[in-house]
């Protein structure tokens, strides 16, 4: 059995840390190009194995997964979000999966789709022919908007206090800072301050809204708020108030965050291939018209799906997820030790030419050839996958065709000129410079 697998060779001290380079993306794509399916490299005191084959993915995510536990970057991050979904282990995630699962059910979900496309509308208002908007910021503050109310039964007039708060920590939570342990947070670093302003700010606004929801008097409210606080266990054990408020700061980030980043990446890579825009655009104007989508649209709107479907694949919002070994074992003849961490990215492996004709092309239509309909398991895996996959995946793809469809109707968007769209990596995949697109009404 082989020690180690193949990989860039080490600096001194420090190994190689590649979210500190100037361009992560790349270089981990070179890396897998050139070293294969598995390859390693130290990160400062990290082993790091990573993982480059959609049958390994499975392994680690399902066959193994008892073995692996979430990694030092979202067990760092529990100084901030608590411990929700996100953060928890064993047992008590379980539980709380089994507390929160309800609240994601098919049925429950077709009641936000009214919401989803009333607060589109507002802020499609607000637009006007020829202006120039950050396409990312807008559909950030308008997803937010959606969770709260959808989510927690409210209309808090502080979203954008929240998505302040939610801004600057997801800022200054990219880059080789997404390694650095908790106690971190008290060091002198540029921005830890503003950081720990935004997570107190974060964390008193929730709990108004909590406090809001409890004092509300419907006893058959079915957000997840309610459900939360109303939830009983198999023992008859509650949800503290402290689980409450970890399970919905967990939420509003997860809620929010990754649907804006698909819709964003979509609206631009629309921007740039006009041929997609309009098989889209007559999709939308066939199968509507003029009326609003509504939840019995959805499944109906074939090519809408595959558009956002072919953004995610190109530009995922969770562009990677990690596990660390709680136990040493072997994969491909090399011995992975307890501690280590372990790797898969999805913007590696949803842009590997083995699984995808011209990879790096936006072509919506692919989902509809043989290929793609035999696309093994973890080819393409944008809300993760095993038992942790992404508990709101179902409410993600509703709220994005429900979005898409509605913005179509109304306006094509054009990518300003010269304006540099960049991606950078941290806990989710933003444009580093926002997406500034003028504004053509159809």
């Amino acid at each position: 059995m082989q020690q180690r697998p193949p990989g860039p060779k080490p600096h001194f001290l420090i190994g190689n840390m590649p979210l500190a380079s100037r361009d992560p993306l790349a270089v981990i794509t070179r890396w897998a190009r050139e070293y294969g399916d598995i390859f390693y490299y130290r990160a400062g005191w990290i082993h790091v194995y990573f993982i480059n084959r959609p049958d390994l993915v499975e392994f680690v995510l399902l066959r193994n997964h008892a073995n692996l536990f979430k990694d030092r970057v979202i067990q760092n991050s529990r100084w901030f979000f608590g411990d929700g979904l996100l953060t928890s282990e064993g047992e008590e995630w379980k539980r709380q999966r089994r507390l929160t699962q309800p609240a994601f059910h098919r049925e429950r979900l077709g009641s936000y789709a009214g919401i989803m496309v009333d607060y589109t509308d507002e802020m499609l208002s607000g637009w006007r022919d020829g202006a120039i908007i950050d396409v990312h910021q807008e559909l950030m503050n308008l997803a937010l908007r959606i969770v709260v109310r959808t989510l927690f039964g409210v209309e808090a007039e502080e979203t954008n206090k929240i998505s302040r708060a939610l801004n600057t920590m997801m800022r200054h939570s990219a880059g080789v800072r997404l390694l650095l342990p908790a106690f971190a947070r008290r060091l002198p670093l540029p921005g830890m301050a503003d950081v720990r302003r935004a997570v107190k700010d974060l964390r008193d606004t929730v709990s108004r809204i909590i406090n809001v929801r409890r004092a509300r008097s419907e006893q058959d409210s079915e957000d997840l708020l309610s459900l939360l606080v109303a939830a009983r266990d198999e023992d008859g054990s509650a949800l503290s108030v402290t689980e409450v408020r970890d399970q919905v700061l967990t939420f509003l980030l997860a809620g929010h965050e990754t649907t804006a980043l698909a819709l964003s990446w979509t609206l631009y890579l629309l921007s740039q291939n006009p041929e997609a825009e309009n098989k889209l655009h007559q999709e939308v104007a066939t199968l509507l018209g003029h009326r609003a989508p509504n939840s019995a649209d959805v499944g109906l709107l074939i090519y809408t799906d595959f558009v956002i479907k072919e953004s995610m694949r190109l530009y995922p919002p969770a562009w990677s997820l990690a596990r660390q070994a709680a136990k040493s074992f072997e994969v491909e003849g090399y011995s992975i030790p307890a501690d280590a961490n372990v790797v898969m990215s999805q913007w590696i492996l949803q842009r590997d030419p083995r699984f995808f004709r011209d990879p790096v092309t936006f072509n919506p239509d692919r989902w509809v050839e043989e290929a793609c309909q035999k696309l093994p398991r973890f080819a393409y895996f944008p809300f993760g996958g095993g038992p942790r996959q992404c508990i709101g995946a179902g409410f993600a793809m509703m709220e994005s065709v429900l979005l898409l469809a509605t913005i179509a109707q109304r306006f094509k968007l054009r990518l300003v000129e010269h304006h540099p769209v960049v991606p950078v990596p941290g806990f989710t995949l933003r444009p580093k410079y926002g997406i500034r697109m003028t504004v053509n009404q159809r």
